[in-house]
């Protein structure tokens, strides 16, 4: 007898804050993507379907680029990540409880009134303060996490490991295909009226229309993306502030969510 497939939300996954900011959304897909699968059977086994983080990260706001001189005389590109108040733990959720084992971290100190009273209320049965984002770290072992508990960059991270980093891209409107997709224009001269224009984008017996995927002008940027294995350069305790070789998404004041690179072999098993 085939075992019936169900689709439940927990609901405290659907709080406005754990929606808006957390990279954990409930979005109700195949197994394969981030969602929440469960298999219903006679003794009701619970299977939930995520990706699992090499290890608890933390939240911080790009504040710019610079260049960073080694010792040898290098000159390596930098992003310098600070940090405002936060990261703090809000949340210990677990198999029990909630269906999966995962840690909820608040950052960004704001007044109370630019917080709806479920949210404010969340963060009062924690004991914290109130806090901006909130987003979720699935792990493997919740083992030594408490709620109120305050995370520091140095503690977790040291000089020379690797991270991942997500965040939102620059949003750069609607723009056509030599902007978008590195097109080449036409010629400019010589009676050519096809200068910036994108040009044939299918035959038109066959296929009789236009494949998916097909490279066109729309909207640029703004999107969700992340950066994997960059090298934390410099670890600066007076300043609260953490080096990050390379380029992060994002604007000066954008959110920046870093976790430990997952590394095969290292953090995450072969198979």
């Amino acid at each position: 007898m085939a075992m019936a497939m169900a689709v439940v939300s927990f609901p405290s996954l659907l709080n406005k804050s754990t929606l808006s900011s957390s990279l954990f959304t409930p979005t109700f897909l195949p197994a394969k993507s981030s969602s929440l699968l469960v298999k219903s059977s006679p003794k009701t086994k619970f299977v939930v379907s995520a990706s699992m983080e090499a290890g608890i990260g933390v939240m911080g706001s790009k504040l710019g680029m610079m260049s960073f001189f080694e010792e040898d005389g290098t000159v390596v590109p930098v992003t310098v990540v600070g940090f405002r108040e936060g990261n703090i733990v809000t949340q210990i959720k677990t198999l029990a409880t909630d269906g999966y084992d995962a840690v909820q971290i608040g950052y960004r100190r704001v007044r109370d009134k630019k917080l709806t009273k479920p949210e404010t209320g969340h963060l009062q049965k924690a004991g914290t303060i109130p806090m901006r984002h909130l987003q979720e770290f699935r792990l493997t072992n919740i083992e030594g996490f408490e709620p109120n508990q305050k995370l520091v960059f140095d503690e977790i991270f040291k000089e020379g490991d690797l991270v991942d980093v997500a965040g939102t891209t620059i949003g750069k409107g609607f723009q056509g295909g030599i902007k978008r997709h590195h097109f080449k224009r036409g010629q400019m001269t010589h009676g050519s009226k096809s200068h910036r224009a994108l040009g044939s984008i299918g035959a038109g017996t066959t296929p009789g229309r236009v494949y998916k995927g097909k490279k066109m002008p729309g909207r640029m940027g703004g999107t969700r993306t992340k950066i994997r294995k960059l090298k934390i350069v410099k670890v600066d305790k007076e300043l609260n502030v953490v080096m990050i070789k390379g380029a992060l998404p994002g604007k000066p004041g954008n959110l920046l969510r870093i976790t430990p690179a997952k590394i095969v072999g290292v953090n995450i098993p072969k198979n």
